[in-house]
């Protein structure tokens, strides 16, 4: 057979063939590695090559654990099934939940309208005005559904500022052959016609520029609160789960934390992009400004035609402000929250979302009237709830629930067997870089794997390494495991890396070196503003410059380690 027609058919059956091999590729590990552990690692290993290569569903690899821990003897399934329905996934579920009401009433557009209406038309704001719209809207909705409901938005606003994409595209082309040269008689005719490509050069660079900061904006302001990704929930039940006693973690202290990082960041963000694609270019052009007026008129026209606040958007607004005003002041940890009004250790941030978007599936979606009873004339329809559970179960992306569930299994499944223990006594010689190097290096590290594989399994696959090894080197496990969290969020170099990369790249607007220049500068920027973060206010926060006690639990045999270490260096002092 041609051998270039072979690798086609390779090519189209990896999937099955990473299927069968890998699990016969990674037996060895059974018989070089302790048993259980060995057993552990085998499971780990062959889900990050599924979760990586996506030879199964993400959410079917994510149960694995419930078919594989219990008949290789790793833990019994009483202890497995549980973890795919923790209180983490709930509060989860309740932000899906509220961000699909939102959705559902269109409050999401009219936010996104009123942001565009303030910064202006100029370029550089209008890109500032995307970012921002796109980073407060993903801190409570998808990510996903973000970009996919901002870029038709962008595209709207683009056509009228520069006309049509395609003669766009065609304005660009270098037309001055020398023919044509010498047809043109005179030299003015020549001036122009470089005139016109320049302009439609400079005018292709701002719309790329308009579209790639949408997905980032998305990516980066699903970092400020729990709910805004998949990650920060991982870590919050992976914490739960490796160190009980840990409870610095939740809504209101990741908030404090993570927004002015995400400020930050959008803010060297936006300079780049904006000095990149041309959006600082302050040169008057009489065609730029009519085309910034009929922008202008074009957001203005979507605006007024949404109509004025309706009683279910503001119904919405208000269970909105209530969620995040419930969840930010339970207990913030720098004041006294409302929690201490209820038994210690009952209440929850699952539990505080879950009380609001119940009263979503009741609460009218229209003014109730007492004049209503009282009128025989009116009509007899049953009221509409601000949302149904259909939508819900429309809206809500089941699979990242088990993909969550399938992280907390393994978490569990790890610390169970010992592989956890078994990995940190291998990772002593790191022991020897600084700190605030290893931040950097963690960080680095997960948002360039994180280009090529899902950041939900990334976190899964290495968040339990990182906790062992912070407890090796006698590091706050915080210290670590926060940048390596907010990091794996940071994927910006390829189409493939995210869906939000991925819907705008599908535009064909854009191209992969694009996203890759771009995206370079993205990820450098992104991993010194967590470094920043985690050496000045992170510090201070989670009190990161000291070895917790809640830390001390989790492997008797670390704590015997330090508490040795510290007996010799008194003894030779």
């Amino acid at each position: 057979m041609d051998p270039q027609k072979f690798s086609r058919k390779l090519w189209s059956a990896r999937k099955q063939l990473i299927l069968m091999l890998a699990p016969l590729l990674l037996l060895p590990l059974l018989f070089v590695v302790p048993p259980k552990e060995g057993k552990c690692l085998y499971v780990v290993l062959l889900m990050a090559v599924y979760w990586c290569t996506e030879a199964l569903p993400l959410a079917v690899t994510a149960m694995l654990p419930v078919c594989l821990f219990p008949t290789m003897g790793i833990l019994p399934s009483k202890k497995v099934c549980p973890q795919y329905f923790l209180e983490t996934n709930f509060l989860f579920l309740s932000g899906l939940v509220m961000a699909s009401a939102i959705e559902e009433w269109g409050l999401h557009r009219r936010i996104a309208l009123k942001v565009l209406k303030i910064v202006g038309v100029k370029p550089a704001w209008l890109i500032l005005g995307m970012m921002i719209t796109s980073s407060f809207l993903s801190m409570w909705l998808s990510n996903t559904a973000t970009t996919a409901m901002m870029l038709p938005i962008a595209n709207a606003i683009l056509e009228s500022l520069f006309g049509n994409l395609e003669t766009l595209k065609e304005n660009c082309k270098d037309k001055s052959d020398p023919e044509e040269i010498f047809s043109l008689q005179r030299e003015s005719e020549q001036k122009n016609l470089k005139e016109v490509r320049k302009e439609a050069e400079y005018q292709m660079k701002v719309w790329k520029g308009f579209l790639i900061s949408i997905p980032y904006a998305a990516s980066i302001g699903g970092t400020a609160t729990l709910t805004g990704t998949a990650p920060n929930l991982i870590l919050v039940g992976q914490l739960k789960s490796y160190f009980p006693e840990c409870d610095l973690i939740n809504f209101g202290s990741w908030f404090v934390f993570a927004f002015p990082l995400m400020l930050l960041f959008l803010i060297l963000g936006w300079i780049w992009i904006a000095f990149l694609y041309g959006g600082l270019n302050t040169r008057k052009h009489d065609e730029r400004e009519a085309a910034e007026a009929k922008a202008k008129a074009v957001i203005d026209e979507d605006y007024k035609k949404l109509g004025p606040i309706k009683f279910a958007e503001g119904s919405i607004t208000f269970f909105f402000i209530m969620f995040a005003i419930l969840l930010f002041t339970r207990d913030p940890k720098f004041v006294t929250g409302w929690s201490v009004f209820f038994t210690k250790g009952y209440v929850s941030d699952a539990v505080t979302g879950v009380i609001i978007i119940s009263i979503l599936f009741f609460f009218p979606s229209q003014c109730p009237s007492l004049c209503w009873w009282f009128d025989s004339r009116a009509s007899n329809t049953p009221y509409v709830p601000l949302l149904s559970w259909r939508k819900a179960q429309e809206c809500v992306p089941w699979n990242i629930i088990l993909l969550l569930g399938g992280g907390f299994a393994m978490a569990k499944g790890c610390e169970e067997s010992g592989l956890a223990v078994w990995i940190g006594n291998h990772l002593q010689p790191l022991a020897q870089v600084p700190p605030a190097v290893a931040v950097i290096l963690i960080t680095a590290f997960i948002a360039c794997f994180t280009e090529f594989a899902s950041n939900t399994a990334t976190i899964i696959i290495f968040l339990p390494v990182i906790a062992e090894l912070a407890i090796r080197v006698n590091v706050n496990p915080l210290y670590f495991m926060i940048p390596a969290t907010t990091g794996c969020s940071y994927a910006f170099m390829l189409p493939v890396s995210t869906p939000p990369n991925s819907i705008a790249f599908a535009s064909g607007h854009l191209m992969v070196k694009d996203m890759v220049k771009t995206g370079f500068v993205m990820n450098i920027l992104g991993i010194l503003c967590v470094s920043l973060a985690m050496n000045t206010w992170g510090l201070h926060m989670f009190s990161l410059h000291t070895y917790p006690d809640w830390a001390r639990p989790l492997n008797a045999s670390s704590a015997t380690v330090a508490t040795h270490a510290m007996a010799t260096m008194n003894m030779t002092g």
